[in-house]
Formats: C-alpha cells, structure tokens, sequence
C-alpha cells in the first residue's frame, strides 16, 4: 500500500524507463509532483526502495531500477504521472518478478495464556498511517511483554530493521505513547502521512530517524514533522 504521492512517483519514474531508459531527474520529479524541494522527492525515493519497489544502482547518477508495481496500478501511464484505463504494468528488464504479497496473519497464540492485543496491519517506511488504524485480528501476547498503558501490534513489512534483529513477517507490540528516548524503537508519523518503524535519533531540535540496515540512509527531519505513535516494547515471531 503506497501514499498517492508515492504511487505517483513511481508511475513516472517507471513511464520515463519506458519511453527513454532513463529515469527523470530530481528536477523533474518535483517539478511533476508539484512539490516545493527536492528533500520530498529524496523522502519519496527512500520509501519506495525500503518497500522494495525501487532500487538504486550504484556507481551511476540518476541510476533507478523498478522492482515492482503496485497491484492497483492500472492505466497507461503519461510522462507526469497520470494513468488511464488498460495498463497492465511490466516489471523493468533486470526487476525482480512481481509476486502477490501474504495474506495478513489471523493471530498469534502463546503457549500458557496471555493478554490481547490488536493487529492493527503492517508496518514499514511507506506505510499510509490507516494501515495502524484498522483492527485486522488479536495476537495473544505473554502478559509481562506488556506494561500499562494501551497497546498494539503490527507485521514488518522490509529489512530495514534487520540489524536490530526485526525481520520481515515479525509481529512487533507497540505501546502507544507520544514521547520516547533517544535510542528507542519507535513507530513514527512523518508529516502526517507515512508511518515507519525506525530507531529514534535526537540531536538539538533535529529528529533523526535510523535504520538497523546499511543499505538504507538515516533520514533527518525537523521537529514538525515527526509525530511518536508508540514505542517498541516487545517481538514476536512465527517460524
């Protein structure tokens, strides 16, 4: 599931590989999106490659590779964007095939009892906020997994926590609060829009949010721009 802005990107950058092979500049791409800096562009490009539907190759400028489409993408798509019935989108020669993803999991019991907890879908960069605002199922968590306060669980979706040994198909609890320590693992709103489970980073009024995965960069914003949902406090895993 991607934010309109973000399926917008990536029909353009994917309708440009078509018609010449290249990708649009950044120039391009804000002026396309009506967005007032390239800093949104960069933020749009980070979420569309930790999703996995873009790549960047290294060693070469402006060098993009689409791994996917979104499965709602329909419509031939024009150099700004814009689709139209009786597209049926192609993966780019070298992309890896497109598969359907999981069925989001019922629930997940714990041996001895436990307390419920709501699934409230998946997370990961990219992720519109509504996909941590509809109650899919409950999991049964260990009941000193969980401290007071309200909580909520949600499927990793993406490696970009792999370091911090969350892995993609891990049920992560979250305990939902608006304040967290530098350090924590965090589910945060950026700009109201996208959700992301990342690492928190603060360094005066900077809000540094910090992949566990060298392949993915730390993404820097202003203190407007960051809303805490809730804080990590608790894994589960299914094998």
């Amino acid at each position: 599931m991607l934010t309109a802005k973000q399926k917008e990107l990536l029909l353009l950058i994917h309708a440009r590989l078509q018609e010449t092979g290249v990708p649009p500049s950044f120039d391009e791409m804000k002026e396309a999106l009506d967005l007032k800096s390239k800093s949104g562009i960069h933020r749009l490009i980070t979420a569309l490659e930790e999703r996995g539907f873009i790549r960047r190759l290294p060693h070469r400028a402006r060098a993009l590779e689409i791994l996917k489409m979104p499965e709602s993408a329909a419509g031939p798509v024009s150099s700004a964007g814009a689709t139209a019935s009786g597209f049926q989108p192609s993966v780019i020669e070298g992309g890896a095939r497109r598969t359907p993803p999981p069925p989001p999991p019922s629930s997940y019991d714990v041996s001895g009892g436990g307390i419920g907890v709501p699934l409230m879908g998946r997370i990961a960069a990219g992720v519109p906020i509504s996909a941590i605002q509809n109650h899919a199922s409950d999991i049964i968590c260990p009941p000193d997994m969980l401290s007071s306060g309200e909580h909520f669980a949600l499927e990793v979706k993406g490696d970009s926590m792999i370091d911090a040994g969350i892995h993609e198909g891990d049920i992560v609890i979250i305990k939902r609060q608006s304040t967290a320590n530098n350090g924590d693992i965090i589910v945060a709103l950026v700009e109201k829009e996208e959700a992301t489970l990342k690492r928190l980073r603060k360094k005066g009024a900077s809000v540094a949010l910090e992949a566990a995965n060298p392949k993915y960069e730390t993404r820097i914003f202003g203190p407007d721009q960051v809303d805490i949902q809730g804080k990590l406090v608790g894994l589960i895993r299914k094998y």
